[in-house]
């Protein structure tokens, strides 16, 4: 069977109104991409990347008649500022969308492996992690920094927090690479039970603490502190992320572009020793040691 697949540029203001619309009119799948080839975060679960400009795509079936989907939108007060069609032809879509991912690795010893793969290197530390919208690809360098630098770091018998912690990809790495104990903090509450869900699939869930962010106990202090976020969010919150690392702490902080990093350094400069900033991309990774005052 072939497919009917729709393309509609809108803003973000309206995308969800789009979506919501779509899928009355019969959609069997909406998504949304980055029409302006803006920079592009990892969002949590739950939610969805808007940007200034996004391109709604919506999947029907043949039978469909796209004139009178567009009429059905106008109806709502729905104008898309462009609008496309075209037909796909049938094909296995889940072994096509499955073929696109195969297990990633990160540093010397670990792997993000699909559920559905073999795991390359049995002697490796294997995270099993399905690509999805909390967790991309497994390519966007700003979580391929952070775990290349979890994989390098010496976690045995280490108190992890994982700020903004998403999928939760960062404290199951570190709880699977020797960490006796991780927390993860989010405010979106689903990004707690997708973490809590990936920690039982690798076995490591009796040992993740969660907490949205008005949650965590007070006081709190970590040995390793990871924070894969915004570099707006973290220059707001780099007292606050002090205050949970006592004297020897190591800090990891990504989702910084390349030309932020000096204004996040400086936020951290008071309480860390900083390295040199590490680049991969557009996206950098800021790395340090909490001081003694």
């Amino acid at each position: 069977m072939a497919w009917l697949q729709l393309h509609l540029a809108t803003t973000e203001q309206h995308a969800d109104a789009f979506q919501a619309a779509l899928e009355n009119l019969g959609a069997c799948a909406v998504s949304l991409t980055d029409g302006a080839d803006q920079p592009v975060f990892e969002p949590p679960p739950g939610t969805r990347p808007l940007w200034q400009n996004t391109v709604v795509t919506a999947l029907f079936d043949p039978e469909h008649d796209p004139a009178l989907i567009k009429a059905a939108l106008e109806l709502q007060g729905l104008n898309a500022d462009a609008m496309h069609h075209e037909v796909l032809e049938d094909q296995a879509w889940e072994r096509a969308w499955m073929d696109d991912f195969a297990p990633m690795q990160f540093g010397e010893r670990l792997w993000i492996v699909p559920s559905w793969s073999e795991a390359p290197d049995t002697q490796g530390i294997n995270l099993k992690l399905d690509p999805g919208l909390a967790f991309g690809t497994g390519t966007h360098e700003t979580t391929a920094l952070c775990l290349e630098w979890l994989d390098k770091s010496e976690l045995t018998s280490k108190t992890v927090l994982d700020f903004g912690c998403g999928s939760g990809v960062l404290a199951i790495a570190a709880l699977l690479l020797g960490a006796h104990h991780a927390v993860g903090t989010d405010i979106d509450p689903q990004a707690l039970i997708a973490s809590e869900d990936n920690a039982s699939n690798n076995g490591v869930a009796d040992r993740l603490s969660l907490y949205l962010p008005e949650d965590m106990p007070q006081p709190f202090h970590c040995d390793v502190l990871v924070a894969n976020i915004l570099a707006g969010p973290l220059m707001e919150l780099s007292k606050l992320l002090a205050s949970y690392c006592q004297p020897g702490t190591q800090l990891a902080l990504s989702g910084i572009l390349a030309e932020q990093a000096e204004s996040v350094r400086e936020a951290y400069a008071p309480w860390f020793d900083l390295t040199p900033t590490t680049q991969k991309g557009d996206w950098v990774r800021i790395d340090g040691v909490r001081r003694n005052t």
